[in-house]
């Protein structure tokens, strides 16, 4: 009886001392991959960030060339002033340039209301969605230029929420999030405060929206990269 009993133990710690060696190996391995997928990440977004900042130098280089070439152009016939003033026009339309005048400062933080137990705290939180209805009211109103945080929205523009953040022109941010438009002041508020309108909505979450109107307000122009892969102009012919 005591023979069989000390093997039956003996068999329980070898099968223990298995499953915690094959248990160990497991989590060991999980760790080394988790190492090597964030090195791999890291070394993703140090590329990303370096070709970015490449790009961005050539565009200040190639500006300054543009702004060259303007000063002289401007200088020698009517013609080519001419067609720095379309040029200027159409930079300020591709939000290529700063601009300026009056419209409203619209500032979206995080709701603070006392959470009760078990409640979603996403809820409370703004989101991406939030942001483009706010945007998408402006636009319907008649803004003509828009940024969030100083980033000016142009046609190839994303707002998409990555985490607890938001990313806009591939730049990440937390709250609070500062929308500016140049419009009518009167239009542009009265668009965002209509009955059952996206500021009734986001209060009703709880998130903090303040509205301020300016005579005078300073939207950045756009800071990336424009670049068309497979659109390109058309040149008549076959469609």
């Amino acid at each position: 009886m005591k023979k069989s009993f000390f093997v039956s133990i003996a068999f329980v710690c070898v099968v223990l001392g298995i499953m915690i060696s094959t248990q160990f190996r497991n989590v060991k391995n999980s760790d080394s991959l988790t190492v090597q997928r964030a090195e791999e990440l890291t070394s993703k977004l140090n590329q990303v960030q370096k070709e970015r900042d490449e790009l961005k130098k050539q565009i200040d280089d190639l500006e300054s060339k543009i702004s060259d070439y303007e000063n002289s152009a401007a200088k020698s016939s009517t013609v080519t002033k001419s067609l720095k003033d379309d040029l200027d026009k159409y930079k300020e339309l591709a939000g290529l340039s700063d601009v300026e005048g009056p419209g409203i400062i619209v500032t979206i933080n995080d709701g603070n209301t006392q959470l009760q137990p078990g409640a979603d705290q996403s809820a409370f939180l703004i989101h991406d969605e939030d942001l483009l209805n706010i945007v998408n009211e402006l636009r319907a109103a008649g803004a003509e230029a828009i940024s969030i945080n100083d980033q000016r929205l142009v046609a190839t523009s994303e707002i998409r929420m990555i985490g607890n953040t938001i990313d806009i022109n591939s730049v990440r941010f937390t709250p609070p999030y500062v929308v500016k438009a140049i419009g009518n002041p009167d239009t542009l508020e009265a668009a965002l405060r209509l009955k059952g309108g996206i500021i009734d909505t986001l209060s009703n979450w709880g998130i903090q929206v303040n509205i301020k109107r300016s005579d005078k307000i300073l939207v950045k122009k756009y800071d990336g990269v424009l670049t068309y892969k497979y659109a390109k102009p058309y040149e008549g012919g076959n469609n």
